[in-house]
């Protein structure tokens, strides 16, 4: 997919932080770009970052609700028509001790982070298969897909949750010529420290303190992050690309090497009984079949 000229980006979460910087990103490139937000003034403040209004289309979208997901892929293609490339960006978080969790907040951030996901995908996929011009799926993970810790632990479920669903979901799509990427970025600019605001009522009860302190102990935890805009450029490069995993950031090279180093080293030695051994060579078979050279 190397000319993105009115090619047509579904982006959720579109309108702050990481999702406003992929937004724009493909903005620049020349794209039509929906944006879906949850708060009013978030809305406003991001389309004053488009030179061309016409060519961005925002609409309220909570994206853990299926049926508001269809209806979004319903306005968006009455605005600009089929959508060429979704990016499943909408998360939330709330950071504290996993243990201390309630059920109401482990259904919230998985609700968000993988069911709004799941609910792209499989609103969305159909409509590409159908209109058959392949596409391109990104679902926005995290470094912490792949690097953890005790203060986010239900967000670090999800993150590995969408990294293993894309990797999978990748393999099935090629034959259509819909490409699939997991972004893994790291500490960007953002206020997810406020996603918090945007919890549903029925889902209030949290084991973690939330309060304006918090929320702006975590903004200012990512203040230092990257720009949003050059986060949003890594996942344009990767689109061109067609990448199976994007990623934004280089000081993580340390840890991703320390944590498959671990890997390794705890296999065991020996050679695998012949059985078993024919078993995943015929998997490792059938994979590069379906991925080629």
């Amino acid at each position: 997919m190397q000319d993105l000229r009115d090619k047509v980006v579904f982006v959720t979460g579109g309108v702050s932080g990481l999702g406003l910087g992929i937004a724009r990103a493909f903005s620049a490139e020349g794209a039509k770009v929906v944006i879906t937000y949850m708060r009013e003034a978030h809305r406003d403040q991001a389309l004053a970052h488009f030179a061309d209004s016409g060519r961005v289309h925002a609409l309220k979208l909570d994206v853990a609700d299926r049926a508001a997901v269809a209806h979004a892929a319903d306005e968006a293609e009455r605005a600009f028509g089929s959508v060429d490339i979704l990016v499943n960006n909408a998360g939330v978080n709330v950071f504290g001790p996993m243990d201390e969790a309630t059920y109401e907040d482990w259904d919230w951030i998985l609700g968000v982070n993988l069911g709004g996901a799941i609910n792209g995908i499989v609103t969305f996929i159909p409509r590409m298969k159908a209109r058959g011009q392949g596409g391109h799926i990104v679902n926005v993970a995290s470094m912490a897909a792949i690097i953890t810790g005790p203060m986010a632990g239900i967000y670090t479920t999800s993150k590995f949750a969408l990294r293993g669903l894309s990797e999978c979901l990748r393999d099935c799509l090629k034959p259509h010529g819909i490409g699939v990427s997991v972004y893994c970025p790291g500490l960007v600019k953002s206020k997810i420290g406020e996603s918090t605001l945007n919890r549903p009522a029925h889902l209030a009860r949290s084991g973690f303190k939330v309060d304006a302190a918090t929320m702006k102990h975590w903004n200012e935890l990512h203040s230092p992050g990257m720009d949003p805009l050059e986060a949003g450029q890594a996942v344009v490069r990767g689109v061109r690309r067609n990448d199976a995993y994007i990623f934004s950031h280089p000081e993580h090279r340390q840890d991703i090497e320390q944590i498959f180093n671990e890997l390794l080293a705890a296999l065991p030695e020996g050679e695998a009984e012949p059985a078993r051994l024919a078993v995943e060579e015929a998997r490792r078979a059938e994979l590069a079949a379906i991925r080629g050279p």
